[in-house]
């Protein structure tokens, strides 16, 4: 499978935390970085978003991506583990995941290298995108491409 793993774009400062919205800045930024994407002939056959506020909205953004609503699930605002995992592997062959720090590279870490603890090794900046491809269980896969944002808004 192929797994994008993308940390939400740029939002409010404040608490609630679930409760931030995205700055029109942000909204903006990663608009551009979706057609970055789609230059990139990138599609996803599911989106998996956190609930709260900024990752849903983000989510919402990857739109012209996927043809389906995105999937939230609350075990994207957490440490992951097995059932994250597990959620993954059954969604299809290409998945887009719309999260926060330091989860998405906690995730990423375990996906790739089998522990989540080198994950503090990973910059994913706010709407960046991690590519790997392989299974959906620890080390089981390798990472493509981290993307920085700025290198999706240029790709035009």
């Amino acid at each position: 499978m192929n797994l994008f793993i993308i940390r939400h774009a740029i939002a409010e400062p404040g608490e609630p935390d679930a409760e931030r919205e995205l700055t029109q800045e942000g909204v903006r930024k990663m608009k551009r970085a979706v057609r970055g994407m789609r230059e990139l002939r990138w599609s996803f056959d599911r989106v998996l978003t956190s609930p709260w506020r900024r990752a849903a909205a983000t989510a919402d953004l990857l739109a012209p991506l996927c043809d389906e609503e995105p999937i939230t699930t609350e075990l994207l605002c957490e440490k992951p583990r097995a059932e994250l995992l597990a959620l993954i592997a059954e969604t299809g062959q290409t998945t887009a995941v719309v999260g926060h720090e330091p989860w998405l590279t906690e995730l990423i870490a375990w996906l790739a290298f089998g522990d989540s603890r080198h994950g503090e090794a990973l910059d994913l900046k706010k709407s960046g995108v991690v590519w790997l491809e392989g299974a959906a269980i620890p080390g089981g896969m390798k990472i493509l491409a981290l993307l920085p944002p700025k290198i999706l808004r240029e790709l035009r």
